[in-house]
């Protein structure tokens, strides 16, 4: 068997980031609506950075105003991830996006999603569950507001709650109340950073927020006194390595500090992030990783295995996915 046919537990996907183009440019056709110049000649997705990444980002899900829009798209999403054998995915969610934060709007959009990660279980044989993002560039009061619709609508299918967006902008410090709102709430929580904050991102997200997963985290590599403590105390990273390429953070996959941290003892993980933006698939993780550390099919077996571990999930879901491993 090749490293890209095992099976594979995937922790840090965007919903909307995961939208295939194609999906995106069909359903602005569909409404009649111009997202401006956002896929390049073949159709892809194009942006110059990671700041202009934002945007385009913004733009595609511009088309996305209903909740069927939302049930097509995680049909679609989901669709890619069982191709390359993923058999659990936990997804971001923001309600900043599904009926701009108001809780009886956030509850319809979620019924949808919930309704195609249900019918995608069924017959592809993939298990979705939502971790709710604030976006960190909106703001600390528009987060108040994300944490609520959090709160009010967790349970088996939400699990976490996290932040994302642009890390050069405020402190995780100033996201506390959302973050113990939804901690009261019995989520478990994630944040992106150490992508294009420093190692200080990371040791400030653990501190302040108490997360017990960083999404990326990746420049910890930088402080090797953090890295000991992140493998000390068994906080998992996110790593999407194929992303951290794509956007110029390292230059290739051998010079990714993935195997680094692996070697160290840290906790990692391997996801696509926006995988349509990257060029990349789970399966295509998997293999670049393989040719770059000749990993074999017990580290990424492994790997699989943590990762499910560090799955905000249930007991009983928990369970039922090892077997599929």
């Amino acid at each position: 068997m090749s490293v890209a046919a095992l099976p594979k537990v995937e922790l840090h996907l965007h919903l909307e980031g995961a939208a295939p183009p194609a999906f995106i440019a069909g359903l602005a056709k569909e409404k009649k609506v111009d997202i401006g110049g956002i896929f390049d000649a073949k159709g892809d997705y194009k942006y110059k950075d990671f700041w202009d990444f934002l945007k385009v980002y913004e733009a595609a899900t511009s088309v996305l105003v209903k909740p069927e829009d939302y049930y097509r798209l995680t049909l679609a999403v989901l669709e890619e991830s069982a191709a390359s054998g993923v058999v659990y995915s936990e997804t971001f969610l923001s309600p900043d996006f599904c009926g701009g934060r108001d809780v009886g709007a956030w509850r319809e959009y979620l019924h949808a999603i919930r309704e195609a990660g249900e019918k995608a279980e069924a017959t592809m044989g993939v298990t979705l569950r939502g971790i709710i993002t604030c976006i960190r560039h909106f703001g600390p009061d528009k987060a108040r507001e994300t944490a609520l619709c959090a709160a009010e609508t967790a349970g088996d299918f939400i699990v976490g709650f996290g932040i994302a967006g642009d890390e050069k902008i405020g402190k995780p410090k100033d996201f506390l109340w959302s973050f113990d709102c939804a901690r009261e709430a019995g989520l478990r929580l994630t944040a992106h950073a150490g992508e294009w904050g420093g190692p200080d991102s990371v040791r400030d997200a653990v501190r302040d927020l108490g997360v017990e997963r960083i999404g990326h985290g990746v420049r910890a590599i930088e402080d090797l006194a953090l890295v000991d403590e992140l493998a000390e105390s068994g906080v998992v990273l996110e790593v999407c390595p194929g992303s951290n390429i794509a956007l110029g953070i390292y230059k290739g996959w051998r010079q990714h500090p993935i195997g680094q941290l692996y070697e160290r003892g840290v906790k990692v993980t391997i996801s696509t992030d926006d995988p349509p933006f990257f060029h990349t698939t789970m399966a295509r993780e998997y293999e670049m990783l393989n040719r770059a550390f000749d990993w074999d099919e017990g580290v990424f077996a492994g790997i699989a295995r943590a990762s499910l571990d560090a799955a905000f999930c249930d007991a009983d879901t928990r369970e039922r996915i090892l077997k599929k491993l």
